[in-house]
This record gives C-alpha cells, structure tokens and sequence, in this order.
C-alpha cells in the first residue's frame, strides 16, 4: 500500500441539497440497498452513489445514506443510491445500471483501487462526471475526491492510545495493531499516522511493538479470530490500536474473556453507538469522529453542481501516489473522542441520546453529562 496524501483540511459549509430516485416511487425506500423519492422536475443530470457495505461499518446505512438523501432531496435532483455489500460483481453491475438509466454523475467508496478504477473508467467513458467519497481510487483518475484528513485520523488515533496508556502508567507496554483492510488506501493512511506517533515511542525503547495484523475488509469476525491469536502469542499485550470501532469491539471481545476489558486500552473511529458505548463503559479508551454529515453535504455539493452541468471548484487537492496527479478534494477535520466529551457526538446529531443511553448506559450517560 503506498503513502503519500497530502493533509490538507477543508471546511464544507452544509448544504440544503436534495433528491429524487432513479425510477423510484415517491417516498420508496428499499433497506440496505437502494434509496428513492421523487420530486418535481429538474433541469439537472441523474446522481448514482454506491456504498461499499453494511458490515464494515455502521456508518454506510445509518449515516451517509441519510444524509446524502437529504442533500440531494431538498436540491430536487434526481438520485440512486445503491449498496455493493462487498461485493465487486454486484458494485460493477450497480455501476452499470446506473449508468445504462442515465446517471450523468457517480459518485463511488470503492471496495478496492482495481474495480473501483474500472468502474471510473466506464463511466467516464461514458462521458459519466466522478467522485470518489471516502475513500481516494488509487490510480483511478476521479474528477473529485472528498474524504476526511486521513493522516490526521490516524494521528488521532496513535495520540489517544499514548495518552491512556499514560494514564494507567504503562511501562514499556507491548501495543498491537490491527489495522484497516490492506485494499483500503485510507487504512494506509491511517497506519502512516498513528505509526508517525507511535513509531519513535517503540524506538525510543519507551514501548514495545507487538503483532500488527491487516483485517481483510475490515471484517471484524475476522478481527476477532486474528486478536485471538494475538493474545495467545503475547498474553501481556497492553494496548490496541484498533483501527475502527467494529475492530475495537472485535478486540474488547477478546478481552472479555480473559478479563482483561477495561485494563488494556483498545482505540477506534467512526463514534458508532456501539464504539460509544464501550467508552462509556470503560473498555474502550478512545474513538475518532468524522462529522459524517459535513462529508456527505459537500460531496453532494459537488455531486448536483456536476449534474447541472456546472464545473464546482474543490477547496484544496491530494496527490495520487501511483499517477502522481493532484485530484480536486474537500477533507474535513477529524476529531478526538474520550468519555470526557462523548456528549460533543449527542450534541452533534450524530447519535441520539435515546440509541446511546439504554439501558445500563443511562446512568453512565447521566455521569459523561449527555443531555
């Protein structure tokens, strides 16, 4: 996997888009795979969007598909949104329907830098406009790439499993990794950045490198059989840099067993309910937000300005490492998680305090000061 995105932070503005489905009926939902609504005529171009799963990440169906539906709802353009469930046949034959029923923009989070390369190319092709969302197509030659600070993300990530480890005075802990999908340039990206943190410390003497595994399609069944492993080839393990939530809980899993939650500090990104509730809990030390809302307002920015036929300027721009061209990007700040401010997440809208606090967890809400 290679390195080399520029860090670059972009402020999107949210924006009161909007939509209408690909042959849908008004107000039709289909779960999980495809969204539509109809809305009066617009004199603007079809927009295609294609989510890579729901396993990896709760985030795909309960986040970015809301909130690119809003957007493109309240801008009356035409839309479908489609889910591949990790699956590279079903995401080219999306692309394909998708643009055999007139999409003029196709907006993609690829599964893999090689299909996902082969669907820009068809559609451009086609003379289809595209963006890539999330994740940057390696290679791939996207008109826009909009995403968060990557890097940052994972800097995030190395910064917080050092400050607890400080805080339960560790000493020359043994800290594993498990890391992103190897077919996922962002977790690439994420490793660059909390090995920039963590690297010296293992230099330095001050901790120990442990195991440090790839999770093939973030799949955290995986995950969990791969930490395992781990703890029985190092039972003193005493941090995990966790690369998501699903990886994290993956883990805490695993140390539940050996009674060991709470004790060794596990990381994670995507503030999911589930991630949340395992700081609030204890057994997770961190996670990182990623103001999802904000993603999915500008790449829909750009996703209706294309499909009316506009040429939108992209705020700043990330160097592909394998053509070496600059690719017209929007990232947005990433932010640090602990239980001290999981309340930012609720304020946010992010989560809502009823998701959150069931349960046993009301009264670890009431104590993190969630409203």
């Amino acid at each position: 996997m290679r390195k080399g995105i520029l860090s670059l932070t972009a402020s999107a503005a949210a924006l009161a888009l909007g939509l209408t489905a690909c042959g849908g009926e008004s107000g039709q939902t289909t779960p999980a795979s495809t969204s539509s609504a109809s809305a009066p005529a617009a004199k603007a171009g079809k927009i295609g969007v294609i989510l890579p799963d729901s396993k990896s990440s709760a985030r795909w169906e309960t986040a970015d598909r809301k909130y690119l539906e809003e957007a493109f709802k309240a801008a009356g353009v035409q839309y479908d949104i489609q889910n591949a469930q990790n699956d590279k046949t079903a995401f080219q034959t999306i692309a394909d329907q998708m643009i055999t029923n007139g999409a003029t923009v196709l907006m993609i989070v690829n599964l893999d830098s090689g299909s996902g390369k082969a669907v820009i190319d068809k559609a451009k092709s086609q003379g289809v406009a595209t963006i890539d969302y999330d994740r940057l197509t390696l290679g791939g030659g996207a008109a826009y790439y909009v995403s968060f600070d990557n890097t940052k993300v994972g800097t995030l990530q190395g910064e917080g499993l050092s400050k607890c480890l400080t805080d339960k005075k560790a000493d020359k802990p043994i800290v594993a990794y498990l890391n992103g999908s190897p077919t996922d340039n962002n977790a690439t990206l994420f490793k660059a950045g909390y090995d920039g943190v963590l690297k010296p410390k293992f230099d330095a003497g001050e901790y120990v490198k442990g195991p440090d595994q790839a999770v093939p399609d973030w799949d955290n069944t995986q995950a969990g059989t791969l930490f395992e492993q781990m703890l029985t080839q190092q039972p003193k393990i005493a941090g995990v840099l966790a690369a998501n939530d699903g990886l994290g809980n993956a883990a805490i899993t695993v140390l539940k067993k050996q009674n060991l939650n709470g004790k060794v500090p596990v990381t994670g990104q995507d503030a999911t309910v589930q991630g949340l509730q395992n700081i609030l809990a204890g057994d997770q030390c961190m996670t990182v937000y990623k103001a999802v809302k904000k993603e999915a307002d500008a790449g829909a920015k750009l996703a209706v300005a294309l499909a009316k036929g506009e040429k939108p300027t992209a705020s700043g721009s990330v160097k592909d490492p394998e053509t070496g061209q600059d690719v017209p990007s929007e990232l947005l700040e990433p932010q640090a998680i602990y239980l001290d401010n999981v309340k930012d997440v609720v304020a946010d809208g992010y989560v809502t305090k009823e998701e959150l606090c069931t349960g046993d967890f009301a009264d670890k809400c009431t104590e993190a000061g969630i409203q």
